[in-house]
Order: C-alpha cells, then structure tokens, then sequence
C-alpha cells in the first residue's frame, strides 16, 4: 500500500487555506477614514486635487502624500517557479502574493505582485520601467537565467529606484552572512579561502560575485559540464566566462579536494562522503539545493565530525532562508530613499545577518524555540528567520551603507530614533509564535485528539503528525476514523494510533485510576466505567494523566464549560494555583491579553491579582513586556459601584507584593487602551497602553474577547488554558485546524502551561 507523502497532504491544506474567505493570500486596506461624505471628499475629489498640484511640484513629495515610499512590486513572467520550472505567468501569482504576505510580515513593507506575460527581455524591461512612478522599489522573483541577469542590469540602469532579483541576491546574501560566521569560527581569513562552487545559475553566480567583493580570491565554479575553467567553450556564456578559474581540475570530484569551502546550489546527490572526505580541516559545506540538499548533514558527520553545515531546508540547523534578507534590505533602503541597492548594501546586509547570530539570544526568542540555548557556534551560524530583532540590525545597516554610498536621498541622522521605529513596526508575539511553531519539531510530542471523528480534527491530526510535531493519538471509534483519513487522503492508515474508549485494553487501568479519584464525591465504580467508556474528554484525559501522551486538544464538539468540567474529573490544577483563560489578540503591531474569560464567573481580589501575576508571565514568554489594566465601568471611584470593590482590592494586593511589571486600575477601556483618555489621568502609573486586560469578571471577559475576535482585524489565539497539571487545551467550537494545531504547539513548547 503506497504511502501518503507529505507533499499530497501539505497540497490539500495549502489548497483549502487558499481558497478559505477571500481567495488568495492579500487584501486592500484603506489607510485613512472613510465612514463620512466629508472622509470620501477628503480622500477623492475635491480633497485629492491638493496632493496632485503638491506632487507637480515637487515630485519627492509623492512620498509623503502617497504610499510609494512603502510600496515595492513583485514582479515575475513565471519562467522558474520555485523548483517547478517554466509554468508561465499565472502559475505564478501565487508566489507573488506570498512574497507580498513576507513583506508585509515581517518588514511592515507594503506590496502588490505583477505578474507579466511574456518570456520577450525587451518587452518585459519596457513594461516594468514605465512602472518607476508607482513603487518604491521593484523585487523580480523567480525569473530564469540568463534573462534574469540582462532583466535585472537593464532595469536598474534605466530606474531610480531600487530593483532587486531576490533569487540571486537574497540567496547570496544570507550565504554570505553564514560563511562570514564560518570562517570567523574556523578561524580563516577570505585571502586564504579556497571555494569550490556547484552550479551556475543565478543564485550561484550572484553567490559567487558577493562572496569574491568580500575577499574570497579562489572560487572554482562548476556546472554540469564540469569545472568552468579558462579555454572551455562547452556551455559558456558571459556570465560564467566572468568566474572561469585558472585550474588544471575538470570536475566536482577534482575540484573539492583540499576546498575549504563548498557551496551547492545545484541538485540532490551531487556531493559524495568521499568528496566531502578529501576536503581540507574542517570544512565548511553550504549544501542549498531544495527541497533535497546536495549531501545531507548527516551523510556529512558520518565522514567529517568537524565539518559546519549549512542547507536550505528549516529542519536541519542553519537554513539559508532568503527572509532573513529581503524584507529588511528594502525596508532600510525605503527608509533613506535609496536609487538602488548596491553592491555596499548587500554587503551590509550580509554582515549585520552574521553579527546578530553571534549576540547572545533573548530569553523569549529561546523560549518560542522550545527553551533550547541557541548559543553561536557551527549550528548556529546563522540567525533563526523569527528573530525579532532583525527587524532593527539590518535595515539600520542597510540604511547606513546607502547613506555612506552615496545613494540615499533622504539620510536620517539619529539611529537611536530609527531604531525605536523599526521594534515598533512590528509585533514581537508574531515572531514567537512562529518561532514556537517551528521548535516544536525539535521536540516532537504525543497529542491526543479527543474528537477524532469530526473532519477538522482529523484534519489538525494529520497536519501535527506531517509537520514533525509528534504523534497523534485518536480518540473515537476506528471505523470513521479510518475512513475520515481516507477522505483526506491518506493510504497508510495503519500509521495512525486509534484509541476506541469502549474496547481500549487501557480502559480496567483507566477506571482504577479514576475510581480512586472519584469515590468520595459521590462516584460509584459503574459511574466511573460509564464515563471512560462513553465521554472521550475523559478517556483522553486519562490517556494523558497515565503517561500515554503528552498533551491533549479537545472541545470542538462541546462548549467550553462543559468540556472543562470533564477534563476537571481527570487532571487538577498546579498545586495552589486556579486555571482560567486567556483570549491572545495579535495586531500588525500590538498584542494584547485578557483574562480570565472562561473559568471564573466572580472572582475575588486575591483571584483577580493571581489571574494578572499568571497573565503577565505568558504575556513575556511571548515577547510582551506587561502592562496589566484592571478594567472597569469605572475609573478610579468614578461612578462609584458595588462590583468595583474586588478589582480596587486586586490593585491593593499587588501593591502589597511588589511584582515586577506595571499595573494600575481601577478603570475603563478606553483610558487603559487610548493615549488620550489616559492623560486624563495624570497619576495612573501605566507608561504606556496597556496590553493585559483583566476582567472583572467571566461575563466581561468573555463577552469582549468574543465581540473583538468576530469584528475585529486581528489574529485571535485562545482560550488558552492556563495552570493545569498537565497540559490540555480546549478550543473553541469553531476552531479550525491551524487553530487547534497552534494551540497543541504552544502547549508542547511550554509557552503556554
């Protein structure tokens, strides 16, 4: 029985994610107002005449009166489509609207893709050069050498704006930035490098030209015809005859003895343990092909233990991954009003990306990334691509070094205060939570799925086992299991560990278990056998309270309350602490908490000042240093109410016990979240909006974090179950399989607990 591949599960989510709510992946967002007449006469005509004369006059001023300093576009003809090849310009779009999704992510960056149809150099180049007045900056994706390299020359000779071919150069700068930290640890100097490069295309050569700019001198470059030496005419063309090498070698195998460094970006299997042997003393080796790298890490240590390793690929230490270098590269040269990116501006880049793996790592950015030490060394040369500090390092280098060129039309001069603008262009929870998401991998767990007949469960299940999270555990009966992962897809189905509660041989040790829990509040023995045997939130409770797994994600089928009252009769609390809820609201910018809004109808004071001790703690494992408002109908004693008492006691209690982070209450929403309204109020001690919110009660609470999650533009993550024994999460009924999967990751990982 031939197995379901990755790829054919991945192909069926990625299609469903597609096509879910708006097809596609981007969105047009007005930036301005427009509920009025008077907004729309602002926005269009008459308003929008004024702009126009300003912009006349002064075309620079398009920047401050248009989005084109913040607007790059993606621009593709589709004739090499990831690893797909020439599919043409519609096969690309998704890619482009991808690559949209990045620069928005992670650089603030706004960006519409172009897909042009035509393989014709000279009409290409025509259509994007008469686009120069629209964008800020123009990013070629996934266009075929050697075209891609006349497309990208051409356009950046007759444009005066930036223009970038991230294939190449993307590539290459982050390799760069690796091999920078290789040879620091190995301790070599360029001059004294020799390189042996494998393949010729676009991504090869730029790698290659941006590596000899930082001092390498001796490249070999070969192709599939072998070493690109000087004399050869077999398959040459200008670009490779520029990297030609004076050498008496005539392939890989010649070429690679006694190299310092390799750098692949070529094909699966191009590199052999006996190539790798006959390198010099702990060799560097950049294995990029995708999705299957030349020679993988393990294939390397088996031959050289002192070998640092490099590939494209997230789950082996050290992915060159073109993220890390793109979004930040435009966003600094945006920030000056760079004519172009340069030669120096790369090379910026290339050296802020190393600097920043060799910094020690911030607690939270450890934690997201499952606790591991990530300490620089030959499995970490190169930063992780959710760092939240890239945002800051390399645009500030890329800004500096158009400013030292000469290309810069708007320098600035304070990089303190540029600084603090980039952190604040983006919110840090994003890039823990991702971070979160692809630790888990490296710390696979067994998660049951209590409500494993219901499709989106399965669904979930199956995405936990492909990405590498763990293993599943299923809880319902085998038949429709099976035959809901058939409807999926899946072929071996005996892969999959199906628990049915009614004939489980766990079920006699299940019942001793619970029945010695339970017998003194009112369970008779035949109760508890009922319920192993009949409530699957009991029986996978129990699979988790017995060491059978290691976490559990319920609650599609049942409300909350409900479904929490069974995991009750299973798994208690942290020893003197009370679970309760929190819903994660995540903003491009802004992240904010609230709590508790699942578990405690009326909490007391001291409930209400442990439920904020407990929230501001998640609220820094995920990035966000904590200012708590304890919200109200009232602020500060105005009006004066007799629900008022228990929040005005929880402030009391933490005065008393002095914890490290801000906090003030009693008061309203708007003076906790508005800058305005809280001037009002001159003596509150919070420095800035505050960004955990806890509740006066289950009512409020759940009310709010409901009303936002339904009308709101905002990621919303939760409830997230906090302070129980052992982990378990209860998502919403309407939750999807992403949301179900994210929950089980933050588990795993210990983000949330």
């Amino acid at each position: 029985m031939s197995k379901t591949t990755d790829n054919d599960f991945g192909d069926r989510e990625a299609l469903i994610y597609h096509r879910t709510g708006k097809a596609g992946k981007i969105d047009i967002v007005a930036s301005k107002p427009m509920a009025t007449q008077r907004d729309l006469s602002l926005a269009y005509s008459p308003g929008v005449a004024a702009p126009v004369r300003a912009i006349a006059a002064d075309p620079d001023s398009a920047y401050d009166y248009t989005i084109k300093g913040n607007l790059v576009a993606v621009i593709s003809n589709g004739t090499a489509i990831l690893g797909l090849g020439n599919l043409g310009a519609l096969a690309s779009k998704p890619v482009m609207e991808g690559k949209a999704v990045l620069f928005k992510r992670f650089a603030d960056i706004d960006s519409i893709d172009l897909e042009v149809a035509t393989e014709d150099v000279d009409r290409f180049i025509a259509a994007i050069e008469l686009l120069e007045p629209s964008f800020g900056g123009i990013n070629l994706e996934d266009i075929k050498a050697p075209e891609c390299f006349i497309i990208e020359t051409t356009l950046k000779e007759r444009m005066n704006i930036p223009v970038f071919h991230d294939d190449q150069h993307g590539t290459a700068i982050v390799a760069a930035a690796g091999l920078i930290n290789a040879m620091h640890l190995t301790g070599r100097k360029p001059e004294d490098v020799k390189l042996v490069v494998n393949g010729a295309g676009a991504a090869a050569i730029a790698c290659t030209e941006l590596i000899k700019l930082y001092g390498v001198k001796n490249v070999i470059m070969c192709d599939t015809s072998g070493v690109i030496y000087k004399g050869r005419e077999k398959g040459m063309n200008q670009w490779k005859s520029a990297h030609a090498a004076d050498t008496p070698a005539r392939s890989l195998e010649e070429a690679i003895v006694g190299a310092d460094v390799f750098m692949g970006l070529s094909q699966k299997g191009a590199v052999t343990p006996e190539m790798v042997a006959s390198m010099a003393a702990n060799p560097i080796i950049f294995a990029m092909a995708n999705p299957d790298p030349e020679i993988t890490p393990e294939e390397v240590h088996k031959v050289r233990q002192d070998a640092i390793v490099a590939t494209g690929r997230s789950d082996y230490p050290n992915q060159v991954n073109n993220v890390l270098c793109f979004p930040y590269l435009f966003r600094g040269a945006l920030d000056v009003r760079a004519t172009a990116i340069n030669e120096e501006m790369k090379l910026a880049a290339a050296n802020a990306i190393a600097s920043l793996a060799r910094m020690p790592v911030p607690d939270e950015v450890a934690a997201a990334y499952g606790g591991k030490a990530r300490v620089f060394g030959p499995e970490y040369i190169i930063p992780a691509p959710f760092d939240p500090r890239l945002i800051e390092h390399v645009p500030t280098a890329v800004a500096k070094a158009a400013m030292a060129s000469g290309v810069a039309k708007k320098p600035f001069f304070d990089e303190d205060a540029y600084r603090h603008e980039l952190r604040g262009r983006l919110n840090p929870t994003t890039s823990i939570l991702q971070g979160a998401i692809e630790s888990a991998r490296s710390r696979p767990r067994r998660a049951v799925f209590a409500e494993a007949e219901q499709e989106v469960v399965l669904r979930a299940a199956v995405n936990w086992k492909n990405a590498g999270y763990g293993t599943p555990v299923l809880v319902g009966r085998e038949e429709p299991v099976r035959e809901g992962l058939a409807r999926l897809g899946e072929t071996d189905l005996d892969s999959f560990e199906i628990h049915n509660s009614a004939i489980s041989p766990l079920v006699p040790r299940m019942v001793d278990h619970l029945y010695s829990r339970l017998q003194r509040r009112g369970m008779l023995h035949r109760d508890v056998q009922r319920m192993v045997n009949h409530e699957r939130n009991v029986f996978g409770a129990l699979l988790v309270a017995l060491g059978e797994a290691d976490l559990m994600l319920t609650g599609v089928t049942r409300n909350f309350a409900t479904t929490y009252r069974q995991v009750r009769q299973v798994i208690d609390p942290v020893p003197g602490q009370r679970p309760f809820g929190i819903h994660m609201l995540v903003g491009k910018q802004q992240t904010i908490f609230i709590a508790d809004t699942t578990v405690t109808e009326r909490p007391k004071a001291e409930t209400l000042a442990s439920i904020a001790i407990e929230t501001a703690a998640v609220a820094r494992r995920l990035g966000q240093e904590p200012r708590v408002a304890f919200v109200s109908y009232s602020n500060f004693g105005n009006p004066r109410g007799e629900f008022v008492d228990n929040v005005r006691g929880a402030v009391a209690l933490l005065d008393q016990r002095q914890v490290g982070f801000e906090y003030e209450g009693e008061m309203s929403a708007d003076v906790a979240l508005n800058p305005a309204m809280r001037a009002q109020y001159p003596f509150n001690r919070l420095s800035g909006p505050a960004n955990v919110l806890i509740m006066p009660g289950l009512h409020s609470a759940n009310i709010a974090a409901k009303l936002i999650k339904e009308v709101a533009n905002l990621r919303v993550v939760g409830p997230m179950l906090v302070n129980m024994n052992l982990p378990v999460q209860i998502v919403p009924m309407n939750a999807s399989a992403n949301d179900i999967v994210t929950l089980g990751v933050l588990a795993s990982t210990g983000v949330v607990c």
